[in-house]
């Protein structure tokens, strides 16, 4: 049963920075791609950011492109995403998902199989 974490969530003034982890349970973990999800209270679970567990393609939300990275760290069964020039409409729970849908749109919630249970991050004005 695979496990995912997140951590790295917190405070920050806008136009700071966080950095948010992901880690996987299992010794055998290799999905299709990983995603970053958020929503916020009231909202929809939004797409954020995704990348292929094999290669270096990556998608990105409109609305963070340029400012937020995803990466990874295939041995440590842990992706990773960047945070910069943090605006108060980040604000939200950020969800690490896991697909093994190859054929499935990255931006598509439903895609994903496996969720982590959030990490908060807040940005204060």
């Amino acid at each position: 049963q695979v496990q995912l974490v997140e951590s790295g969530g917190g405070l920050v003034q806008a136009g700071g920075s966080l950095r948010l982890s992901c880690a996987a349970s299992g010794r055998t973990f290799s999905p299709y791609q990983m995603g970053w999800f958020r929503q916020a209270p009231g909202k929809e679970r939004e797409f954020v950011a995704a990348i292929r567990w094999s290669g270096d393609n990556t998608d990105y939300a409109d609305s963070v492109k340029g400012r937020f990275t995803i990466s990874r760290e295939n041995a440590k069964n842990t992706v990773y995403l960047q945070m910069n020039s943090l605006k108060p409409e980040d604000t939200a729970v950020y969800y690490c998902a896991a697909s093994w849908a190859l054929y499935s749109s990255s931006f598509r919630a439903t895609a994903y199989d496996v969720w982590g249970q959030g990490t908060q991050v807040t940005v204060s004005s």
